[in-house]
């Protein structure tokens, strides 16, 4: 009998998995197999929310696979050495594995390339797994990548997906394949109390659910901070528990404002991948250097780490941050916006911190997103500052957010939670909060002058 190996990585799921499909289309049997990356633990990635996230994910889709007869295989050291031994043990002669875009994924494809080729095996990697387009099917003419997000999505928008693939009815794993055991998510310790259950169960559920009711009023509800309308599916899109392509696709069906807003979001995704594909050292270094001289205050980073700024608005969102391993991504880009461009701090320290408490921490998405907002990105306004009072009043005009997350503010009443140094003294002297970190112009024309206006 013929045999292959899917070797899952970003793709947790069977439904539409071009990696699983292909090595079932290919071979009589399949060991579907994941690695416990051992390299992803040493580059620090390996955090305990995405940890835990992970487990549960693994579970499920152990399920999915027992369900049609099948097992998940699960391995843990280097990914290259623990693929070729399974592929030797079983006699594979395919692997079939999902591209990706980071430079660890691609060093990483390509030592596994050379492995499996060194004992006369091949390689399948498929491009649509991860993103709903492969990074580069859409190029500007002369270029490797769209630098402009808004060309991008009207070339992106434009292309034809590929079809939504049906899950597996069968799926058949060789006798005598050893597995280590599944890691759980109770043996994980530091996970946020308030992490959201991980697997492709209940990505889909929650998909389904958002899609017939909230998702219609996405559009213009999507930065209503106390509203919490966004599909939250980003830690399911990470870990690959659900497919771009089919949300893409369903939300078109589905139609309406909302769905063309939501699949807008899908496209930015897909942007950060080609961007990063393009150019790796953006993951660390400045896409477009700005000259900047940042300044490196402890205290001032372990405020805003803390959610102790004194500004409401931003310390909501960083205790949200650390109470859930996820946030709203307009209150993500005021706080980048707080600590890069007010408190005039690099980029980098900002990224670090969310890579090591965000679920859905992908390096594509969380560092060009920061470059963006620190203007060292693909902003078109390089030089933008969100003031942290005039987004209160646009996207938390009530102070319900603020009051969700700071407790100390919980008893004060409407938009005075937004400005609690402006209460009288006797009611300011009884809350546990600070004052205000830095001035808010001060920061900003300290921002604007570095950079030279």
């Amino acid at each position: 009998m013929s045999v292959s190996v899917a070797l899952f990585t970003a793709d947790l799921r069977i439904h539409d998995n071009p990696v699983l499909r292909a090595a079932l289309d290919g071979a009589d049997e399949v060991v579907p197999l994941f690695v416990l990356d051992q390299g992803v633990r040493a580059a620090g990635f390996d955090v305990p929310n995405r940890r835990a996230f992970l487990a549960d994910s693994l579970a499920d889709l152990d399920a999915a696979l027992r369900e049609r007869g099948g097992r998940l295989v699960v391995r843990s050291g280097d990914v290259a050495e623990e693929t070729c031994a399974v592929a030797a043990g079983c006699g594979a002669r395919q692997v079939h594995v999902a591209g990706d875009v980071s430079g660890y994924a691609q060093v990483r494809e390509e030592r596994l390339r050379r492995r499996l080729a060194s004992d006369g095996r091949e390689l399948y990697v498929h491009d649509t797994v991860v993103t709903a387009l492969p990074p580069g099917e859409v190029t500007p003419q002369g270029r490797d990548h769209f630098a402009v997000f808004t060309p991008y999505f009207r070339r992106w928008a434009a292309v034809r997906h590929r079809p939504v693939l049906e899950p597996p009815r069968r799926v058949r794993v060789p006798e005598g394949t050893g597995s280590a055991a599944l890691p759980s998510r109770s043996e994980v310790s530091g996970v946020s109390p308030g992490l959201a259950r991980g697997g492709e169960s209940v990505g889909r559920a929650r998909f389904e659910s958002w899609r017939k009711g909230p998702m219609k009023a996405y559009a213009d509800r999507h930065d209503d901070l106390p509203a919490d309308a966004t599909s939250r599916l980003s830690p399911h899109l990470h870990f690959g528990t659900l497919s771009p392509v089919e949300l893409v696709r369903r939300a078109r069906r589905t139609g309406g404002a909302g769905a063309d807003a939501f699949v807008r979001q899908l496209a930015w995704r897909d942007f950060h991948h080609q961007v990063l594909a393009a150019r790796p050292h953006a993951s660390w270094e400045d896409y477009r250097a700005r000259g900047d001289r940042w300044r490196h205050d402890e205290d001032e980073i372990a405020a805003w780490r803390e959610g102790r700024t004194g500004y409401p608005l931003v310390d909501a969102a960083m205790r949200q941050l650390l109470h859930e391993g996820w946030m709203h991504n307009r209150a993500r880009l005021l706080t980048a916006s707080f600590l890069t461009k007010t408190l005039y701090t690099d980029w980098r320290v900002g990224a670090r911190h969310f890579l090591g408490l965000l679920v859905d921490g992908d390096v594509a998405n969380n560092q060009l997103n920061w470059q963006w907002v620190a203007g060292t990105g693909n902003d078109t306004r390089p030089n933008r500052v969100l003031n942290p009072l005039t987004q209160a009043r646009r996207f938390d005009p009530d102070g319900d957010y603020v009051r969700r997350w700071v407790p100390e503010l919980a008893g004060v009443e409407g938009a005075s939670v937004h400005r609690p140094w402006k209460l009288p003294s006797r009611e300011r002297a009884r809350l546990d909060y600070p004052g205000p970190l830095v001035d808010l112009a001060e920061g900003a024309d300290r921002f604007l002058r570095a950079r030279g206006r």
